[in-house]
Protein backbone atom coordinates (compact mmCIF):
# COMPACT_ATOMS: atom_id res chain seq x y z
CA UNK A 1 0.00 0.00 0.00
CA UNK A 2 0.81 3.62 -0.72
CA UNK A 3 -0.02 7.02 0.79
CA UNK A 4 1.32 10.04 -0.53
CA UNK A 5 0.51 13.62 0.85
CA UNK A 6 1.21 16.47 -1.18
CA UNK A 7 1.29 19.74 1.63
CA UNK A 8 1.81 23.14 1.63
CA UNK A 9 5.25 22.76 2.74
CA UNK A 10 6.38 18.72 2.69
CA UNK A 11 5.50 16.10 0.40
CA UNK A 12 5.35 12.83 1.85
CA UNK A 13 5.90 9.04 0.78
CA UNK A 14 5.25 6.22 2.80
CA UNK A 15 4.72 2.43 1.42
CA UNK A 16 3.96 -0.27 3.46
CA UNK A 17 3.62 -3.89 3.54
CA UNK A 18 0.33 -5.92 5.56
CA UNK A 19 1.91 -7.45 8.73
CA UNK A 20 -0.84 -9.01 10.68
CA UNK A 21 -2.88 -6.34 12.10
CA UNK A 22 -0.55 -3.79 11.18
CA UNK A 23 1.69 -2.84 8.75
CA UNK A 24 5.65 -3.20 8.11
CA UNK A 25 6.78 0.51 6.19
CA UNK A 26 9.33 -0.63 3.06
CA UNK A 27 9.88 2.78 2.22
CA UNK A 28 9.68 6.50 3.57
CA UNK A 29 10.14 9.81 1.65
CA UNK A 30 9.73 12.87 2.91
CA UNK A 31 10.89 16.31 0.81
CA UNK A 32 10.32 20.15 1.88
CA UNK A 33 9.01 21.29 -1.19
CA UNK A 34 7.33 24.83 0.08
CA UNK A 35 4.49 24.40 -2.69
CA UNK A 36 2.97 27.32 -1.14
CA UNK A 37 5.57 29.58 -1.09
CA UNK A 38 4.48 33.17 -1.66
CA UNK A 39 0.72 31.38 -2.12
CA UNK A 40 -0.96 33.98 0.40
CA UNK A 41 0.39 36.94 -1.55
CA UNK A 42 -0.62 36.32 -5.09
CA UNK A 43 -3.26 33.40 -4.81
CA UNK A 44 -1.02 31.23 -7.07
CA UNK A 45 1.41 28.37 -6.98
CA UNK A 46 4.66 30.14 -8.53
CA UNK A 47 6.78 28.65 -10.95
CA UNK A 48 9.54 27.68 -8.79
CA UNK A 49 7.53 25.96 -6.30
CA UNK A 50 6.00 23.88 -8.38
CA UNK A 51 9.25 22.90 -9.88
CA UNK A 52 9.90 21.78 -6.39
CA UNK A 53 7.24 19.83 -6.05
CA UNK A 54 7.32 18.00 -9.52
CA UNK A 55 10.94 17.10 -8.73
CA UNK A 56 9.33 15.57 -5.73
CA UNK A 57 6.34 13.55 -6.76
CA UNK A 58 8.95 11.86 -9.73
CA UNK A 59 11.17 10.70 -7.35
CA UNK A 60 8.26 9.40 -5.20
CA UNK A 61 5.98 8.26 -8.50
CA UNK A 62 9.15 6.17 -9.09
CA UNK A 63 9.31 4.48 -5.69
CA UNK A 64 5.62 3.70 -6.51
CA UNK A 65 6.49 1.88 -9.45
CA UNK A 66 9.44 -0.13 -8.14
CA UNK A 67 8.03 -1.20 -4.81
CA UNK A 68 5.12 -2.57 -7.44
CA UNK A 69 2.41 -0.72 -4.78
CA UNK A 70 -1.09 -1.89 -5.58
CA UNK A 71 -2.86 0.52 -3.94
CA UNK A 72 -2.28 4.31 -3.86
CA UNK A 73 -4.12 7.18 -1.68
CA UNK A 74 -2.39 10.43 -3.11
CA UNK A 75 -3.94 13.63 -1.62
CA UNK A 76 -3.06 17.32 -2.11
CA UNK A 77 -4.34 19.98 0.80
CA UNK A 78 -4.00 23.44 1.38
CA UNK A 79 -1.99 25.03 -1.53
CA UNK A 80 -3.76 23.36 -4.23
CA UNK A 81 -7.34 24.17 -2.72
CA UNK A 82 -6.68 27.63 -2.64
CA UNK A 83 -5.01 28.15 -5.14
CA UNK A 84 -6.47 29.71 -8.55
CA UNK A 85 -3.84 27.46 -10.83
CA UNK A 86 -4.10 24.47 -8.40
CA UNK A 87 -6.10 22.14 -10.48
CA UNK A 88 -4.34 22.75 -13.41
CA UNK A 89 -1.28 21.97 -11.50
CA UNK A 90 -2.68 18.58 -10.34
CA UNK A 91 -3.66 17.91 -14.39
CA UNK A 92 -0.01 18.53 -15.03
CA UNK A 93 1.12 16.15 -12.29
CA UNK A 94 -0.83 13.46 -13.92
CA UNK A 95 0.82 14.14 -17.14
CA UNK A 96 4.07 14.31 -16.18
CA UNK A 97 4.01 11.43 -13.08
CA UNK A 98 1.12 9.36 -13.88
CA UNK A 99 0.61 9.84 -10.13
CA UNK A 100 -3.47 10.84 -9.75
CA UNK A 101 -3.79 13.56 -6.96
CA UNK A 102 -6.96 13.97 -4.84
CA UNK A 103 -7.68 17.36 -3.26
CA UNK A 104 -9.47 16.62 -0.36
CA UNK A 105 -11.59 18.86 1.22
CA UNK A 106 -10.85 20.58 5.08
CA UNK A 107 -13.14 18.12 6.54
CA UNK A 108 -11.71 14.98 5.18
CA UNK A 109 -7.97 16.12 6.08
CA UNK A 110 -8.75 16.63 9.75
CA UNK A 111 -10.47 13.03 9.78
CA UNK A 112 -7.47 11.59 8.21
CA UNK A 113 -5.53 13.27 11.07
CA UNK A 114 -7.72 11.57 13.84
CA UNK A 115 -7.27 8.47 11.94
CA UNK A 116 -3.83 8.38 12.03
CA UNK A 117 -3.52 8.94 15.75
CA UNK A 118 -5.75 6.41 16.64
CA UNK A 119 -3.52 4.71 18.56
CA UNK A 120 -2.11 7.53 20.28
CA UNK A 121 -5.55 8.54 22.16
CA UNK A 122 -5.23 7.95 25.68
CA UNK A 123 -8.26 5.64 26.69
CA UNK A 124 -8.86 6.48 30.04
CA UNK A 125 -9.36 10.26 28.89
CA UNK A 126 -12.92 11.40 28.11
CA UNK A 127 -12.23 13.54 24.88
CA UNK A 128 -8.68 14.79 23.18
CA UNK A 129 -8.31 17.54 20.80
CA UNK A 130 -5.98 16.34 17.33
CA UNK A 131 -4.32 19.27 16.21
CA UNK A 132 -2.60 19.32 12.87
CA UNK A 133 -0.69 21.85 12.04
CA UNK A 134 0.01 22.11 8.25
CA UNK A 135 1.88 24.46 5.87
CA UNK A 136 -1.02 26.38 4.65
CA UNK A 137 -3.66 25.69 7.41
CA UNK A 138 -4.44 23.91 10.40
CA UNK A 139 -7.28 21.29 11.84
CA UNK A 140 -8.50 20.72 14.93
CA UNK A 141 -10.66 17.91 16.11
CA UNK A 142 -12.46 17.48 19.46
CA UNK A 143 -12.73 13.60 19.63
CA UNK A 144 -14.75 11.84 22.19
CA UNK A 145 -13.38 8.99 23.66
CA UNK A 146 -16.41 7.83 26.13
CA UNK A 147 -17.51 4.89 23.68
CA UNK A 148 -15.99 2.18 22.28
CA UNK A 149 -12.61 3.54 19.68
CA UNK A 150 -11.63 -0.49 18.89
CA UNK A 151 -13.07 -0.18 15.76
CA UNK A 152 -13.04 -3.32 13.31
CA UNK A 153 -10.56 -2.52 10.52
CA UNK A 154 -12.71 -4.24 7.62
CA UNK A 155 -15.37 -1.87 8.22
CA UNK A 156 -13.72 1.25 9.37
CA UNK A 157 -14.55 4.77 7.69
CA UNK A 158 -13.04 7.84 8.86
CA UNK A 159 -16.32 9.16 8.88
CA UNK A 160 -17.37 6.99 11.72
CA UNK A 161 -14.61 8.33 13.94
CA UNK A 162 -16.33 10.19 16.86
CA UNK A 163 -15.61 13.58 16.32
CA UNK A 164 -17.63 16.33 17.79
CA UNK A 165 -16.94 19.20 16.44
CA UNK A 166 -13.65 20.54 14.01
CA UNK A 167 -12.45 23.30 12.81
CA UNK A 168 -10.16 24.17 9.94
CA UNK A 169 -8.20 27.37 9.80
CA UNK A 170 -5.87 28.93 6.65
CA UNK A 171 -3.19 29.64 9.46
CA UNK A 172 -0.15 27.32 8.69
CA UNK A 173 3.06 27.73 9.50
CA UNK A 174 4.56 29.13 5.72
CA UNK A 175 1.46 31.33 6.00
CA UNK A 176 1.95 32.31 9.28
CA UNK A 177 5.85 32.94 8.68
CA UNK A 178 5.07 35.14 5.50
CA UNK A 179 2.71 37.08 7.17
CA UNK A 180 4.98 38.01 10.24
CA UNK A 181 8.94 38.17 8.75
CA UNK A 182 11.39 37.44 11.85
CA UNK A 183 13.72 40.32 12.40
CA UNK A 184 17.62 40.18 13.48
CA UNK A 185 15.83 38.54 16.49
CA UNK A 186 12.81 36.25 17.53
CA UNK A 187 11.20 39.05 20.28
CA UNK A 188 8.59 38.33 22.72
CA UNK A 189 6.12 40.77 21.26
CA UNK A 190 6.88 39.14 17.77
CA UNK A 191 6.24 35.45 18.66
CA UNK A 192 3.18 36.84 21.10
CA UNK A 193 1.45 38.45 17.69
CA UNK A 194 1.70 35.08 16.38
CA UNK A 195 -0.12 33.48 18.97
CA UNK A 196 -2.56 35.97 19.32
CA UNK A 197 -3.70 36.45 15.24
CA UNK A 198 -4.31 32.42 15.48
CA UNK A 199 -6.26 32.71 19.21
CA UNK A 200 -8.49 35.31 17.41
CA UNK A 201 -9.27 32.60 14.77
CA UNK A 202 -9.81 30.01 17.19
CA UNK A 203 -11.76 31.53 19.64
CA UNK A 204 -14.36 32.46 17.14
CA UNK A 205 -15.66 29.06 16.85
CA UNK A 206 -18.54 27.59 19.29
CA UNK A 207 -19.11 24.00 18.23
CA UNK A 208 -16.50 22.66 20.28
CA UNK A 209 -17.59 24.37 24.06
CA UNK A 210 -19.87 21.89 24.90
CA UNK A 211 -16.65 19.90 25.39
CA UNK A 212 -15.09 22.63 27.28
CA UNK A 213 -15.82 20.91 31.05
CA UNK A 214 -13.80 18.16 30.13
CA UNK A 215 -10.86 20.02 29.27
CA UNK A 216 -11.57 22.58 32.47
CA UNK A 217 -11.45 19.37 34.67
CA UNK A 218 -8.40 17.97 33.11
CA UNK A 219 -10.26 14.34 31.92
CA UNK A 220 -8.80 15.43 28.09
CA UNK A 221 -5.23 15.97 26.36
CA UNK A 222 -4.43 17.35 22.86
CA UNK A 223 -2.50 15.45 20.57
CA UNK A 224 0.11 17.18 17.54
CA UNK A 225 0.82 15.76 14.83
CA UNK A 226 3.54 17.38 12.16
CA UNK A 227 6.77 18.57 11.62
CA UNK A 228 6.89 21.91 13.66
CA UNK A 229 5.17 19.95 16.59
CA UNK A 230 7.68 16.85 15.88
CA UNK A 231 10.67 19.22 16.17
CA UNK A 232 9.60 20.39 19.51
CA UNK A 233 9.64 17.10 20.66
CA UNK A 234 13.24 16.31 19.44
CA UNK A 235 14.49 19.74 20.60
CA UNK A 236 12.36 18.71 24.39
CA UNK A 237 14.39 15.59 23.81
CA UNK A 238 17.79 16.75 23.34
CA UNK A 239 17.81 14.36 20.15
CA UNK A 240 21.25 14.45 18.54
CA UNK A 241 19.39 12.95 15.49
CA UNK A 242 15.52 12.54 14.88
CA UNK A 243 14.41 9.47 15.66
CA UNK A 244 10.51 8.57 15.45
CA UNK A 245 10.64 5.71 17.68
CA UNK A 246 11.50 8.09 20.29
CA UNK A 247 9.14 11.19 19.24
CA UNK A 248 5.82 9.14 18.34
CA UNK A 249 3.58 9.27 21.06
CA UNK A 250 5.90 11.23 23.63
CA UNK A 251 3.75 12.71 26.51
CA UNK A 252 5.20 16.68 26.86
CA UNK A 253 3.37 19.14 29.46
CA UNK A 254 2.06 22.33 28.34
CA UNK A 255 5.27 23.88 30.50
CA UNK A 256 7.56 21.63 28.92
CA UNK A 257 6.22 22.82 24.95
CA UNK A 258 6.48 26.35 26.23
CA UNK A 259 9.56 25.81 27.54
CA UNK A 260 11.24 24.09 23.78
CA UNK A 261 9.60 27.17 22.49
CA UNK A 262 11.09 29.82 24.39
CA UNK A 263 14.55 27.97 23.95
CA UNK A 264 14.10 28.29 20.41
CA UNK A 265 13.47 31.89 20.48
CA UNK A 266 16.95 32.49 22.26
CA UNK A 267 18.34 30.83 19.42
CA UNK A 268 19.55 32.62 16.15
CA UNK A 269 18.09 31.64 12.76
CA UNK A 270 21.27 29.88 11.91
CA UNK A 271 21.62 28.47 15.21
CA UNK A 272 18.16 26.90 15.07
CA UNK A 273 18.94 25.55 11.33
CA UNK A 274 22.03 23.86 13.08
CA UNK A 275 19.57 22.11 15.12
CA UNK A 276 19.71 18.44 14.15
CA UNK A 277 15.81 17.58 14.82
CA UNK A 278 15.24 21.35 12.87
CA UNK A 279 17.60 21.89 10.01
CA UNK A 280 17.90 24.55 7.60
CA UNK A 281 14.48 23.84 5.39
CA UNK A 282 12.09 24.20 9.00
CA UNK A 283 14.36 26.96 10.56
CA UNK A 284 12.37 30.02 9.55
CA UNK A 285 9.08 28.04 10.28
CA UNK A 286 9.00 26.13 14.08
CA UNK A 287 8.70 29.06 15.96
CA UNK A 288 5.42 29.70 13.76
CA UNK A 289 4.49 25.99 14.83
CA UNK A 290 5.17 26.69 17.96
CA UNK A 291 2.97 29.90 17.93
CA UNK A 292 0.01 27.89 16.63
CA UNK A 293 0.31 24.70 19.23
CA UNK A 294 0.72 28.02 22.32
CA UNK A 295 -2.28 29.29 21.14
CA UNK A 296 -4.07 26.23 21.42
CA UNK A 297 -3.14 25.28 24.53
CA UNK A 298 -3.60 28.86 25.83
CA UNK A 299 -7.12 28.22 24.67
CA UNK A 300 -8.01 24.59 25.15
Amino acid sequence: YGALDLGTNNCRLLIAAPAGRSFRVVEAYSRIVRLGEGLSQTGRLSDAAMERALAALKVSAEKVRRRRVLKLKAIATQACRSAENGQAFIDRVAAETGLQLQIISPREEAQLSVAGCLNLLDRSADAALVVDVGGGSTELSWVDLSGDLDTNLSTFSTGKLPIKAWLSIPIGVVTLAERFPEGATATEAWFRSMVEVVKTELAAFGRAEPMRPLFDEGRAHLIGTSGAITSLAGLHLGLQRYDRSRVDGIWMTRDECEAAAASLRALTPVERAAQPCIGPDRADLVLAGAAILQAVQELW
